[in-house]
Formats: structure tokens, C-alpha cells, sequence
């Protein structure tokens, strides 16, 4: 390994541990400060031991540790070795933080403790996640569920966390489980916001008679990369028989450029065939992308 190489392999280890770091502050934050004095409930893993700490009164960092870690085990064959380990560690320390690190109480009012508190917890657990830990072992029990039961990972956490609001609706009340699922939803939507990044990418296809104006704006004026693909359009109701060669234009923009694209595309042919999706993770090619934050 070359001095370069290990360069980068320290500074890409430093991030992670950074993101590990901050990742456990902000759970740690999040639970002392605001769900567990206000007795509030998240989803995944993190809500099955809120849930086990208001019925029995158990440490909430021993429940933390407690539940997480088998089912981190659970992962070892299928998600590796090194990020057991990590994770591990990672759950280790949260539970330490949450015994001896001290975080005031924030406010006993509803909507913040529910909104701040997933926020907090979705920021901690997806920064985990670019650090390259879970600081909740949902997902890792749905991967491994997911392949004995043939369920979809989206699936078993949807079921898991209908099971952990339907008993927070049954013992504690209906109205502390509708916070708990705005706490849930505020959670998920920040871990998709951390890992996920501000600049969230779609894959943009193109079918035109004017393919090559398109090519041309689409590298010389917009600077994106293009992938070409052999086709044939043309196949109508009418005139089953009758197609022409063409070429299918991918490239790949920010979600800020779709619009932009769409709209010089479509000035160029308005007969043009465009689809869309979302890109969950880019690396490599002519993609620029803002420093990570």
C-alpha cells in the first residue's frame, strides 16, 4: 500500500469516526434531553427500548445495549465483520454516554419534544450511518428477517413499528402514540436527509428525433456526462410497423437541474420522451458535488 493510498484510508477513517462521534452526541442529546423525562416513543429499535423502559422501568442504556447488540450479531455473516465491530463499539460508547453524560432537560412541551426529538435522533442515526455503524439495529434485523421469511426490508420495519405504536396506543393512550409516529416520521425523514446528502441525484432518459441537439446542450451547455443506448422508436397503435433507430440519452443531474433539463429539452423536441427517477448513490464520472457537510 502506497503512501497516498494510506493517506486517504486515515482520512476516510477520521470521517467516519467523526460522523460516529457526532452521530452518538445527538441520540444522546436526544434522548436525555427531550423523549425519555417527557416519556415519549420513536420507531425502530430506539422505540422498542423506550417502550420497555416506561413498562418496567429498566436503564434506558442498558436497554440500548441490551437489544442492539444481538441483533448487530445477528448481521455477522451477512453485513461483515468490520462493521459488527464498529457498530458494536458504537453501541457501546452510546450506552456509556447515556449513563454518565449529563444533557439538562430541554422543554416539556409536546410538538418540540416530538419534532426536535426526531430530528435529533434521525440526525444522530444518520450520521451513524456515514460513519458507517447503525445506532439502531432495525435494519440489520430486517436483513436478516427479510431472508428467512421473504418479506422486504420495508415491510418487516413497517410491521415492527405498527407492533411497538399499537402497544404504545393500547398502554399509554392514543394521543402519546400519534407524537410517537410524528417522532418516527420526523426521524426518518432527517436519516434520508443525512445520508442522502442535499444534492440528491436523478437519472434523467431521453428518447428525441433530435438526439444529437440534445447531446450537444446537454454536454456543451449543462457540462453533464451522457450514456448512449441503442434503440429503436416508434411501434404506434396505428403504424405497428413502422420504427426508426434512435438513440437513448442517460445522464445523471441534481434534483435542482431537472426542471432546467426538462424544459431546454423539450424546447429543442417537443415530441421528446423524458423519464426520471431517483439515484440513491453516485460516485465516480464527471459528477460534481458539493463538499459534505
Amino acid at each position: 500500500m502506497n503512501t497516498v493510498t494510506k493517506g486517504l484510508k486515515l482520512k476516510d477513517s477520521l470521517t467516519d469516526y467523526f460522523f460516529i462521534a457526532g452521530g452518538i452526541l445527538c441520540v444522546n442529546f436526544a434522548l436525555k434531553g427531550l423523549l425519555v423525562p417527557n416519556h415519549f416513543f420513536d420507531g425502530g429499535v430506539t422505540g422498542l427500548a423506550l417502550l420497555f423502559h416506561e413498562t418496567y422501568n429498566i436503564n434506558i442504556a442498558l436497554l440500548i445495549i441490551a437489544i442492539n447488540i444481538p441483533l448487530i450479531l445477528m448481521g455477522l455473516k451477512i453485513i461483515g465483520k468490520k462493521f459488527v465491530i464498529k457498530t458494536s463499539a458504537s453501541i457501546v460508547i452510546l450506552g456509556i454516554c447515556l449513563l454518565w453524560l449529563p444533557v439538562p432537560i430541554i422543554t416539556h412541551d409536546k410538538l418540540i419534544v416530538s419534532a426536535f426529538g426526531g430530528l435529533f435522533i434521525g440526525l444522530g442515526v444518520g450520521l451513524g450511518m456515514r460513519g458507517g455503524c447503525a445506532l439502531d439495529g432495525i435494519e440489520v434485523l430486517a436483513v436478516y428477517t427479510g431472508k428467512k421469511v421473504g418479506f422486504t426490508m420495508s415491510e418487516i420495519i413497517l410491521g415492527l413499528n405498527i407492533i411497538i405504536f399499537a402497544i404504545a396506543a393500547v398502554f399509554f393512550g392514543l394521543e402519546k402514540a400519534f407524537y410517537s409516529m410524528l417522532t418516527y416520521f420526523v426521524a426518518s425523514k432527517t436519516i434520508d436527509y443525512v445520508v442522502e446528502g442535499i444534492q440528491e441525484f436523478t437519472g434523467v432518459t431521453i428518447i428525441s428525433a433530435k438526439s444529437e441537439d440534445v447531446k450537444a446542450f446537454l454536454v456543451l451547455q449543462m457540462g453533464k456526462g451522457i450514456t448512449i443506448y441503442k434503440g429503436e422508436r416508434g411501434f404506434m397503435k396505428d403504424s405497428f410497423e413502422v420504427s426508426a433507430e434512435c438513440d437513448i440519452i442517460y445522464t445523471v443531474v441534481t434534483r435542482l437541474e431537472v426542471r432546467r433539463l426538462k424544459g431546454a429539452v423539450h424546447e429543442i423536441d417537443p415530441k421528446a420522451f423524458i423519464f426520471s427517477g431517483p439515484i440513491k448513490e453516485t460516485a465516480g464520472g464527471v459528477l460534481k458535488r458539493k463538499r459534505e457537510h
